[in-house]
C-alpha cells in the first residue's frame, strides 16, 4: 500500500542514517583521539584501570626522578671514597718508606701532612645538594662497659627505590637506606673521634681473634722486652721465644713465648702441635672490661717525627707498648694501624659501590616497567588506526547509500502527485 502520510521507506532510511550519523560520531572520536576507550561510559572497567595505572606511571616517573638524585649523591660519595683509599694506600707507604733506617723522617713527615690535608679537602667537598655523607655529627661515644668507640647519633639516609601497589590496593614507596656511622663516616664532626679517619689507636691493646674465631680484645705485654737479664730470639711467624743471655731457648717450665701482632708483644702459649702457638687466654681482655685509645693518633694526625712521644706513659698520645718500644716497633704499630683503617675505608666504599650499582640497576627497571605499563594501558584502551581508518571509510559509503536511499524513498510520493495530474 501506498500512503502520502506514512512513508516507511523514508522512515527506514533514516532511522538507518541516524545510527550511521552515531556510529561515525564514535569512530571519528577514536580517530582523532586514538583511544579505543576514552571515557567511562565507553568501557568502565578498562577506563577505571587505565586510569589508576596512568597514575601509577606518574608515581613512577617520580621515583625514577629521585633516584637519579639520590645516585648522583651516592656517586659524590663514592668518588671521593675511592680517592680517600688512594691517598690513605699512599700514606700506609709512606710510613712503610720511613721504616728503613736512616730516612730522614721528617721529611717524610712533610709529604704525610700533605695527604693528611689531602684528606680533609676530600671530604669536606664530598658534598651534593647539600649533603655530606663523608663528614657528619654522628655523636661519637665512648661504650662504658668496653670502651669501644660508637656513633650514638648515627644518620639513617634514603634513596627512594621503588613505588608498589599490592593486590588490595594499598600504595607504598620502598626506600633504600644508607646509614652513616662509625663504618662509614671519615670524619665526625661531633668531636667524638668515631670516624675512619679521626679514629685513634687502641692504648695498650690490640684487637684480634680467639681459637674459636670470635673477636677479642689482648693486653700488650710492655715489660718483658725491656728485661734486660734474659734475651727474646724470633723463631718465625713473628713468634718469640724466652732464652737466655747467650741465646739459648729456655725450655721447660721456664719457657716462654710472645706473639707480635702490629708492632706489639702479647703472651702466647705453645699449643703442642708441630709449629703451632696461640695467644694466651690470660693476656685476653675480660668482656666486661673496657679498652683505651690514646689521643691525636689517627689517620689524619699521626706524625713520625713524635715517636718519642709515643712511648712516653706521660704524654696523651701513647701508644700503651711501653717506654721502651723500639722505633721499628712504633712504626710497625702505625703501620698496622692504618692498614685496618683502610680495610675499613675500602669495606665502606665497597658499600657505596653496591648501593650505586643497585640504584643503576632500579632506574633500569623502573624504565622498563613504565613501558610494560604503557603497554600495559594501550592494550587496553588504545584504538586499532587501522581498523577505525577503514570502519570510517565503509561507514562513509553506507552513509552516501543511505542519504540516496532515503531521496528514492521521496520520490515515491512525487510519483503518486503525477497520477493526480493526468
Amino acid at each position: 500500500m501506498t500512503s502520502i502520510l506514512t512513508n516507511t521507506a523514508a522512515m527506514a532510511a533514516l532511522q538507518t542514517l541516524r545510527t550511521l550519523g552515531t556510529q561515525m560520531e564514535d569512530t571519528q572520536k577514536r580517530v582523532s583521539t586514538g583511544l579505543r576507550v576514552g571515557t567511562a561510559s565507553d568501557n568502565a572497567a578498562y577506563w577505571s584501570i587505565a586510569t589508576t595505572m596512568r597514575s601509577d606511571n606518574g608515581a613512577l616517573s617520580a621515583v625514577q626522578d629521585a633516584l637519579g638524585l639520590g645516585a648522583a649523591k651516592v656517586d659524590t660519595a663514592y668518588a671521593a671514597m675511592e680517592s680517600v683509599v688512594d691517598v690513605v694506600t699512599e700514606i700506609k707507604n709512606k710510613l712503610v718508606a720511613a721504616s728503613e733506617a736512616g730516612v730522614d723522617k721528617s721529611k717524610i713527615q712533610a709529604e704525610i701532612s700533605q695527604l693528611q690535608d689531602q684528606l680533609t679537602s676530600i671530604a669536606s667537598s664530598a658534598s651534593f645538594s647539600g649533603e655530606n655523607w663523608l663528614q657528619a655529627d654522628i655523636g661519637g661515644r665512648t661504650n662504658g662497659t668496653t670502651g669501644e668507640i660508637y656513633a650514638s647519633d648515627a644518620i639513617n639516609k634514603q634513596v627512594i627505590g621503588s613505588f608498589i601497589r599490592d593486590a588490595n590496593g594499598n600504595v607504598s614507596v620502598q626506600p633504600i637506606k644508607i646509614r652513616l656511622d662509625e663504618t662509614s663516616v671519615l670524619f665526625d664532626l661531633s668531636g667524638g673521634d668515631a670516624g675512619l679517619l679521626d679514629a685513634n689507636i687502641l692504648k695498650g691493646y690490640r684487637k684480634t681473634e680467639d681459637t674459636l674465631g670470635n673477636d677479642r680484645y689482648v693486653n700488650i705485654n710492655t715489660s718483658a722486652m725491656a728485661d734486660t737479664t734474659v734475651s727474646w730470639v724470633e723463631i718465625g711467624g713473628e713468634i718469640w721465644a724466652k732464652a737466655d743471655t747467650t741465646g739459648n731457648l729456655m725450655t721447660g717450665a721456664a719457657a716462654d713465648y710472645l706473639l707480635k701482632i702490629g708492632g706489639a708483644f702479647v703472651d702466647a702459649v705453645y699449643n703442642g702441635t708441630a709449629g703451632g702457638y696461640d695467644i694466651d687466654t690470660n693476656a685476653f681482655v675480660a668482656t666486661n672490661a673496657s679498652i683505651a685509645y690514646s689521643r691525636g693518633v689517627s689517620i689524619s694526625e699521626l706524625d713520625i717525627t713524635m715517636l718519642d712521644d709515643y712511648r712516653n706513659s706521660a704524654k696523651a698520645t701513647y701508644l700503651g707498648m711501653g717506654t721502651k718500644a723500639t722505633d721499628s716497633n712504633i712504626m710497625d704499630a702505625l703501620i698496622s694501624f692504618v692498614d685496618t683503617q683502610l680495610e675499613g675505608l675500602i669495606s665502606a666504599t665497597s658499600k657505596l659501590g653496591s648501593i650505586s650499582m643497585r640504584i643503576d640497576m632500579q632506574e633500569s627497571f623502573v624504565s622498563k616497567l613504565t613501558d610494560s605499563i604503557d603497554s600495559g594501558i594501550g592494550r587496553l584502551v588504545d584504538a586499532d588506526m587501522n581498523e577505525e581508518s577503514t570502519k570510517l571509510k565503509a561507514l562513509q559509503t553506507q552513509q552516501q547509500l543511505g542519504i540516496q536511499s532515503l531521496s528514492i524513498a521521496n520520490t515515491n510520493s512525487e510519483n503518486i502527485l503525477s497520477l493526480f495530474r493526468q
